[in-house]
């Protein structure tokens, strides 16, 4: 484990606090133009999800109907009632991306896979990282805005599900993440950085509670006028 991603750890709230914690639930409001693209727009607008530390497996309630949940892992997506009854589902839940755009639209499987998988990397990070199958190596440092941020490339186990096997966090002075870049494979629409900012403490534990998806050109650029996916979290429990 790199230094740096010792550093993120403890900024976050350290590893024996984390290890202690099985889940965390957030709820949250999501928006931006990604939604709309794939015909789905405020299908977060008001939800929580339901996030577990110590393996992947994320659940988005209310999920398009006040009384149904989703239940995403790498292998499987499924949406289901409050007893636990399966209304959809789809194994391989990845292979259903192919031949994707950013404009092809999604039902309701494609959208509970991203994010819950999306919510799950960004939940558990850089937790996640002190795994043994993952793999970290810091970068040269960059300076955005005057202010130095800490590189770290992440690659992702296989048996992860998330954007891409490679992706780079960006942390400041203190060890708090403040950008994060990837490219979603599943939308096959290129680059984006993606900043985290407005930290809280809950139950120990260090969550920024803002975050802004933006394009990124092939020149490195930011476009920030344009917001891919807006989260912003009013609160979250640690248990």
């Amino acid at each position: 484990m790199s230094d740096l991603t010792s550093t993120a750890i403890e900024a976050h709230g350290g590893l024996e606090r984390y290890q202690q914690l099985e889940s965390v639930t957030a709820h949250f409001r999501t928006g931006g133009a990604l939604w709309g693209l794939k015909q789905q727009a405020g299908v977060f607008q008001h939800a929580a999800v339901r996030v577990d530390l110590h393996r992947q497996h994320a659940s988005h309630y209310p999920f398009t109907a006040p009384h149904l949940r989703t239940s995403v892992t790498p292998e499987r997506v499924a949406i289901e009632n409050g007893s636990g009854e399966v209304r959809a589902e789809r194994l391989d839940p990845r292979a259903a991306f192919a031949g994707h755009t950013l404009e092809t639209p999604w039902d309701d499987l494609h959208v509970a896979y991203f994010a819950g998988y999306a919510m799950w990397t960004y939940l558990t990070a850089p937790f996640a990282f002190a795994a043994s199958d993952f793999h970290t190596e810091e970068l040269s440092s960059v300076t955005e805005k005057g202010q130095v941020l800490r590189r770290l490339k992440v690659t992702f186990p296989d048996r992860i599900a998330t954007h891409s096997r490679e992706q780079t966090f960006y942390f400041d002075q203190h060890g708090l993440l403040r950008r994060h870049d990837y490219t979603a494979d599943v939308l096959n629409a290129g680059p984006v950085a993606h900043y985290a900012s407005d930290y809280r403490e809950f139950d120990g534990i260090m969550l920024p509670t803002r975050r802004r998806v933006h394009p990124l050109a092939e020149d490195g650029t930011v476009n920030p006028e344009l917001e891919l996916v807006t989260i912003d979290v009013d609160s979250a429990l640690f248990v």
